[in-house]
């Protein structure tokens, strides 16, 4: 589809010549208006490209461009006056014009302006578009989760979307500490500005000082230019410290002094560098036993540990095993070009059965290797890695046996229906304590009664 470019110009022979340009030699659509309130009206087009003289009949092209800038800040406006006075251009690019065109037009500059601020405003849309993309990606509806501890967390993180406490993330590896701290990023007050993150544990100690911090050229062998740290790139963001219970005591001090002063200097540097940077922490150590054992600064505990959120192991959130189980095969299947239908209800039990030490990451790894391996188009018992099936299970529970009571395949849907039904039937219809056996919260499970028309007074 060609772009479509507005004229806007109440002389018939400026509007002639460009749009026999535009059209006809360089191949553009083109919309011809001769007042400021014509174009206004047909925005919802959405132009590429505006060319805009600034005498117009009624509404000059001065007020035209502030109208336009209030429904699109990015849209391209190359503006056109038969004044050609310095003056005039400047105020133009001070209202937002991309550029300014004196008449008679230079034709031959006019073609490579226009090609270049449509390709701007396209990258800009691209830009946008992925910026969405992100905050979907990130938003709570898809952190995928059943369970009534992790609907406490959601609690907790909207508490902190739009201001600048900082937060620990408590939990095992796997846990989906980074998912967290990106949710609260894309869904807050900074959710436009740079989201960095670092993992403390991964980078040698000798270069996380530079890499958090940045370095001056010279200040140490191989420092051959300056370079900026992440304090630097995640201005006005947030930055998450993964694993920030490894950072040493010289790096925890000058962490210290960047969450009281909000300024460090670079590796080598005396320039004290002020940076706004929101700081998210995370860790699998008990950095209180740390203190304790003074391997970690007490103040900067409390400073780390303003708003602390725990994430409770997949081994604890029963009611998202099988949540996430379909969720992966689901995913997996685009990304493998594989469709899987499901699992087999022994595959099934074992999922549910196993403690999950790695947590999520350790399931996303397992389904996708079941898949890759699976020779039907469902998940069977003999596709699951050994340890799965010799593993004793410490949360093994005789309330799930008896939904998993032979091999054939059970849509997901009703394996959710069956436990629900299950669960009323052994807790005599109390809907508090069939919201604890399958760990779900009581809102859950009355909106999963409703989907599926079960009525808890059969059971009772």
């Amino acid at each position: 589809m060609n772009k479509l470019i507005f004229i806007v110009d109440d002389e018939q022979a400026i509007s002639k010549l460009l749009s026999y340009w535009l059209k006809d030699k360089w191949g553009y659509d083109i919309e011809v208006f001769a007042s400021g309130e014509e174009v206004l009206k047909r925005l919802y087009q959405k132009p590429d490209l505006i060319l805009l003289d600034i005498m117009l009949p009624g509404m000059d092209g001065m007020e035209v461009l502030q109208r336009i800038r209030q429904v699109d800040e990015n849209l391209p406006i190359i503006m056109l006056s038969a004044q050609g006075k310095v003056e005039v251009a400047l105020e133009s690019l001070k209202f937002g014009a991309y550029d300014y065109f004196p008449k008679p037009i230079d034709l031959q500059k006019l073609e490579p302006a226009i090609k270049n601020a449509i390709k701007g405003y396209d990258l800009s849309k691209e830009i946008e578009n992925l910026r969405e993309n992100i905050k979907k990606e990130y938003s709570f509806s898809n952190i995928v989760s059943a369970d009534s501890r992790m609907q406490d967390v959601f609690k907790l993180v909207t508490k902190v979307l739009n201001n600048d406490i900082t937060v620990l993330i408590y939990g095992e590896s796997g846990t989906g500490k980074e998912l967290v701290a990106r949710a609260i990023h894309y869904n807050g007050n900074r959710k436009d500005n740079p989201f960095v993150v670092v993992n403390c544990a991964s980078i040698p100690r000798e270069l996380l000082e530079s890499e958090l911090f940045g370095h001056e050229k010279g200040s140490f062998t191989g420092a051959h230019q300056r370079k900026l740290g992440k304090f630097e790139v995640a201005n006005g963001g947030t930055i998450f410290l993964d694993e920030v219970g490894e950072l040493e005591m010289l790096l925890q001090a000058k962490l210290l002094r960047v969450i009281q002063e909000k300024a460090f200097d670079r590796v080598g540097g005396t320039e004290l560098i002020k940076t706004d940077v929101r700081i998210i922490s995370a860790t699998n150590r008990d950095l209180k036993d740390a203190v304790e054992k003074k391997e970690f600064r007490e103040d900067l505990f409390y400073r780390l540990n303003s708003f602390p959120i725990f994430i409770p192991p997949l081994r604890h959130r029963k009611g998202d095993i099988l949540v996430l189980a379909q969720h992966f095969l689901e995913s997996l299947s685009k990304k493998l070009g594989k469709e899987i239908k499901g699992f087999s209800k022994k595959a099934l039990k074992l999922i549910y059965d196993y403690p999950w030490p790695g947590n999520i990451r350790e399931m996303e790894n397992t389904i996708e290797r079941c898949m890759i391996i699976a020779e039907r188009d469902i998940i069977d018992i003999d596709d699951l890695p050994t340890h799965l099936k010799t593993s004793d299970s410490i949360i093994a529970s005789d309330f799930t046996g008896n939904i998993f009571n032979d091999d054939t395949i059970i849509p997901f849907e009703k394996l959710k229906e069956e436990s629900i039904r299950h669960a009323l039937k052994v807790t005599k219809g109390n809907i508090v304590e069939a919201a604890k056996k399958l760990h779900l919260g009581r809102a859950t499970i009355y909106r999963l009664m409703e989907r599926y028309n079960i009525e808890h007074k059969v059971f009772a």
